[in-house]
This record gives structure tokens, sequence and C-alpha cells, in this order.
């Protein structure tokens, strides 16, 4: 019996800038992807992380606590 090939909705590309994330000016980008076409671009760092969204040429920084708090509303808000 044949398996059904999974076909991958999104995928990320990820590069590190240094191995240690907690010395300054170190971070992840994450470059995310769907249906073969770029969607965002997502850089973390140890203080906040910045979103690029597609096309955009200017960043938004969210700081851990802001992001945190939007994910509690977007995760929990039915609760």
């Amino acid at each position: 019996m044949r398996r059904k090939q999974l076909v991958r909705k999104h995928e990320v590309w990820a590069a590190i800038d240094n191995i240690e994330l907690a010395r300054a000016k170190s971070s992840l980008h994450l470059n995310v992807w769907a249906g073969g076409e770029k969607i965002g671009q997502l850089e973390i760092g140890q203080g906040s992380l910045f979103w690029w969204g597609k096309n955009r040429h200017k960043s938004k920084r969210l700081s851990w606590s802001n992001f945190a708090e939007k994910m509690n509303e977007l995760a929990y808000k039915d609760e």
C-alpha cells in the first residue's frame, strides 16, 4: 500500500547570528514561507522580537512581556 505524500503548507528557514543568545547583538532569524511564498520574517533576541510582514521594509518590535500578553489574548480569549 502506498502512502500519500504529505504536502507541507508552511516552511521555516532559520539562521542564527551567535550560538549564545544571551550575548548582545545575537539573534535568531526565522523566514516563514507558506505555499512557496514568503509571508514574513521573525528576529528573536534576548530583549525583544521583531516581525517583518510580507513586503514590509519596517519591522514591528514587541518586548517579551507584550508578546506574552498578545499570545495569551489569542490563545485563551474564549476561556
